[in-house]
């Protein structure tokens, strides 16, 4: 614990997030940051000031990495995050009170990232499932399954039609953006939520494609 503590208070004065749990000698895989060990660790340090402070500054770096892989989701996650700690600055919440959100929030993040696993589709299937499922009632008109189709049909199409300077010429957003409308239609996605379906797929197709073909 003590070293656990002390690391946490170096990282926070030196205002970087330290691998706290490799510098303590503990195995972990890529989100256990946010495992059961480490956070019952935190919520049993005495200085809680410092245990929400390190909560905080890992849970935002969490959900920036996230930033690329499913911008629904990090957007939700952050949305979170910032009223957790807005409602504690405004005296709403207790320092213990507070920690308990954030770390109900680490739990649900690392749910999150093992979804697609359960599903049975790829992380950039599930960034696309939640961009078309981001409004509750395409959910309720079209329900989960139908949904998950047109995300698979949706990546499978775009990185087919992709092209390697798609970033650099505004025809090939306007390509992709009919693509995305053809298969919304084909599927009848509910009209008067296309428009702002095609601008949320577009943007989390632009974050996944900018990895499979970079500026030229």
């Amino acid at each position: 614990m003590f070293v656990v503590e002390q690391l946490i208070n170096k990282a926070i004065a030196n205002t970087e997030i330290v691998d706290i749990l490799a510098a303590a000698a503990i195995s972990r895989p890529n989100l256990s940051v946010l495992s059961d060990e480490f956070l019952l660790e935190v919520q049993k340090m005495e200085r809680k000031n410092l245990a929400l402070e390190a909560l905080r500054k890992l849970l935002n770096g969490e959900i920036k990495s996230r930033t690329r892989t499913n911008i629904v989701e990090t957007r939700k996650f952050s949305e979170r995050l910032e009223a957790a700690v807005a409602r504690y600055h405004a005296n709403a919440l207790s320092t213990v009170e507070v920690i308990q959100e954030l770390i109900k929030l680490a739990q649900d993040m690392r749910a999150a990232a093992q979804r697609g696993e359960a599903e049975g589709l790829t992380p950039e299937e599930i960034a696309f499932y939640d961009a078309l499922a981001d409004n509750k009632s395409a959910v309720e008109v079209m329900g989960d399954q139908k949904l998950r189709v047109i995300a698979t049909e949706l990546l499978t199409a775009l990185k087919t039609n992709v092209t390697v300077d798609w970033r650099n010429q505004e025809n090939a957003r306007a390509r992709m953006r009919t693509l995305v409308k053809r298969i919304l239609r084909k599927y009848g996605y509910p009209p008067d939520l296309q428009d702002s379906a095609v601008r949320t797929v577009i943007e989390q197709a632009e974050r996944i494609l900018s990895e499979i073909a970079p500026i030229s």
